[in-house]
């Protein structure tokens, strides 16, 4: 029986899943944490692979990592990080997003060149951060990569060795220098960023084209970014969004053909497939949630049956959940705010509410901004960490309006790599097909204007902080 590995290297932590190559049933699992933090020497991710692992991808036939996106993995001639990895949640880029968006003459430019429009997060962004704060640093890096792709380089060997450094076209797509249109590279975007220099950059892999073996001689698939690799954990179809509620919240579809938004609200990206991955990206989820959990003094287990005690729209509270800053809308330097304050509603039951109604609303202007640009949204799965609390399910149904599909909590990003790995390893057109697992089904609401209220309210108190 061949058996495969699939990595999620995440902002938090390396999750390792060992897989039946022909029906993708879970054999083994791991975990490490990562440190807290907006940057990190990329070493750890590599260690935390390792100890995740326990020693089981040197057993497998095949192995494919999935990455947080965006991150800048700056590398000097012998190979070496010239300082530690900015990640995608790291807003000290903001101004030089909105620089680079000047110097090329606005967003639409932007959005016809590469799909995406720089914010802080997008790597490009950080290019241009690293030229201007650091140029010594700057001068001294040779290559550029992601964090999937130094963590794949180290699988096949890494510095000192004949391996290249290779990526995806998924992951490539989310860096603001790489065209999902045209499939390509584009190197003036790259000298735009980084003040006339030209690093090197990794190779781009077909969906299942390895990238080397293992010194054990485990195959290894190209890997890819971490929410390209929920789409292929999930198997989604054209007409699904996916609402990821982890450290960040996504919003993302599969879709036949590329999109340029020249708002900057939907990033164009391609997915691990050959098709596209249009997704919505929010610096806010599931720790909106723990957060007011620790704020109420009180289990994150228990804010979903608290909330759950409070009337829809949480007696008139409204909670913006930009505790880190915001990405879609936005506003970098934003704050969170809990607005509508009233003697009658200061309750802890409406303050568990409106965080789950706050974050909720975020991702639901999210789809929102997903149908503007013509993409089809028939079906809405959940997944994440914050999805595993009922009550999150319930409340989606009634704010999005629409039916919605939770499946079994499971590592979806790290299912998906390992389910690129056994099509990697099996050298077929199509991955193979897995099952999903089961799934919870939430029907809309009958009557939608308690959603619609929430939003309405919700809208308001955005408008009035933030314009």
């Amino acid at each position: 029986m061949p058996t495969v590995a699939g990595v999620d290297s995440s902002t938090q932590s390396c999750k390792v899943v060992v897989c039946d190559a022909d029906t993708g049933e879970v054999l083994h699992r791991g975990r490490a944490a990562h440190p807290d933090g907006t940057e990190v020497s990329p070493e750890v991710w590599w260690q935390a692979l390792r100890a995740a692992g326990g020693g089981l991808l040197e057993q497998v036939d095949a192995v494919a990592v999935a990455g947080q996106q965006h991150g800048l993995v700056a590398l000097d001639a012998a190979g070496q990080p010239v300082r530690d990895a900015l990640l995608w949640h790291d807003t000290r880029s903001a101004q030089a997003a909105a620089d680079l968006v000047a110097d090329l003459g606005g967003p639409e430019k932007w959005a016809e060149a590469v799909g995406t429009v720089p914010v802080a997060a997008i790597t490009v962004a950080k290019l241009r951060w690293l030229a201007e704060h650091e140029p010594r640093a700057a001068d001294r890096t040779d290559r550029v990569l992601l964090p999937h792709d130094w963590l794949t380089w180290r699988l096949c060997g890494g510095p000192g060795t004949s391996a290249e450094p290779v990526t995806d076209r998924g992951d490539a797509s989310g860096t603001g220098y790489w065209s999902p249109a045209d499939g390509a590279y584009r190197q003036d975007l790259v000298a735009l960023a980084f003040d006339g220099r030209t690093p090197r950059l990794p190779r781009v892999l077909g969906p299942y084209e390895a990238a080397g073996r293992t010194p054990h001689g485990a195959l290894v698939a190209p890997g890819t970014g971490d929410n390209m690799g929920a789409a292929l954990g999930l198997g989604i179809r054209p007409g699904d969004v996916v609402i990821s509620l982890g450290t960040s919240g996504t919003a993302f579809a599969l879709s036949d053909h590329p999109v340029g938004d020249p708002t900057g609200a939907v990033a164009g990206f391609a997915d691990a497939t050959g098709r596209f991955l249009p997704l919505v990206c929010t610096l806010n989820a599931a720790r909106v949630l723990s957060s007011t959990a620790r704020m109420l003094g009180i289990a994150l287990d228990d804010l979903g049956p608290l909330a759950r005690t409070a009337e829809p729209g949480a007696g008139g509270l409204v909670l913006l959940p930009y505790l880190g800053g915001e990405r879609t809308p936005n506003l970098p330097d934003a704050a969170g705010s809990l607005t509508g304050l009233r003697t009658a509603n200061m309750h802890p039951r409406n303050v568990a509410r409106a965080a789950v109604e706050g974050m909720l609303c975020n991702m639901a202007d999210a789809l929102d901004r997903l149908r503007a640009q013509q993409v089809d949204a028939r079906r809405v799965f959940i997944i994440g960490g914050a999805a595993r609390a009922p009550v999150v399910g319930e409340i989606a149904a009634e704010i999005f309006g629409t039916p919605v599909t939770v499946p079994e909590p499971e590592e979806y990003v790290a299912l998906g790599a390992a389910r690129q790995a056994a099509w990697t390893l099996a050298g077929t057109p199509e991955p193979p097909h897995w099952p999903l697992a089961a799934t919870r089904e939430i029907a809309a609401p009958a009557d939608t204007s308690t959603g619609l209220r929430i939003r309405a309210n919700y809208g308001r108190a955005r408008t009035l902080l933030h314009g």
